[in-house]
């Protein structure tokens, strides 16, 4: 998959539903990215809208 080619795409309510059992399971921000097939900065951006914590892996 190229990167971007969701680019702009709405979030499906089934996608924040797993962004927020992803997060809950204490995933980190770019295995959550990927799983989403979604951009770092759109993870971050959704998770703030939804009050979501992401973990900060080290």
């Amino acid at each position: 998959m190229k990167p971007f080619e969701r680019h702009r795409q709405p979030w499906t309510s089934q996608e924040i539903q797993k962004l927020h059992l992803l997060a809950r399971k204490g995933m980190g921000m770019k295995a959550i990215a990927k799983a989403l097939t979604r951009s770092e900065e759109s993870v971050s951006a959704r998770a703030k809208i939804d009050g979501v914590r992401i973990a900060k892996l080290r």
